[in-house]
């Protein structure tokens, strides 16, 4: 089924729309969530409980992209029951590798930290799609897969056919490219 139709089920209060998200999205948001927690009891918690929040959420939204938004809503579910589970020890899952990798960098603005300011937040947010829109569509599409969808340098490397010191050279450089521009905008690291 398109998304679209799909949609159009949860606009109508379709119950099909959970079930249909489900056939389609499943393993693709068990992944975004496993990324993060590493655990597949607490993935299938966040995945369950994205349909749920899914269904809260249309109407009113109407996401032009399907996969990005439930994505979006697996992440954060996933980022809270990470944070929960995690609150005395620290893990080894590629969520908190990334959020290393980052921190390492110098890019701190909004990295694993409770957001007071939600308008900053959004705008930090815009700040980052501006520029990750100047990159090449390739780099910017494994800077995405490594700190929005939380995937391995090695599942990146697979993707896209290089070598892990190539893939990390990369993300080094775009890392450091995103702190200067964001330090340019006005937001300190």
């Amino acid at each position: 089924m398109e998304d679209n139709q799909i949609v159009e089920l949860y606009w109508q209060r379709d119950e099909n729309a959970i079930l249909e998200t489900q056939t389609k999205y499943e393993r693709y948001l068990t992944k975004v969530a496993n990324n993060i927690l590493n655990n597949v009891e607490d993935s299938m918690e966040s995945v369950n409980d994205t349909y749920l929040n899914a269904w809260n959420s249309m109407p009113p939204h109407r996401p032009e992209m399907l996969s990005t938004f439930l994505a979006k809503i697996t992440r954060r579910l996933s980022i809270d029951i990470f944070r929960k589970r995690t609150a005395d020890k620290r893990g080894g899952t590629e969520y908190e590798l990334s959020l290393q990798e980052l921190q390492e960098s110098g890019f701190e603005a909004g990295v694993d930290s409770e957001v007071v300011d939600e308008n900053e937040s959004k705008l930090l947010g815009e700040a980052i799609n501006k520029y990750l829109r100047t990159l090449p569509e390739e780099s910017r599409n494994i800077f995405i897969g490594r700190y929005f969808h939380n995937d391995s340098i090695k599942d990146v490397c697979n993707y896209y056919g290089y070598s892990e010191t190539k893939v990390k050279s990369l993300l080094f450089r775009i890392r450091n490219g995103l702190r200067d521009y964001l330090e340019k905008e006005g937001f300190e690291g």
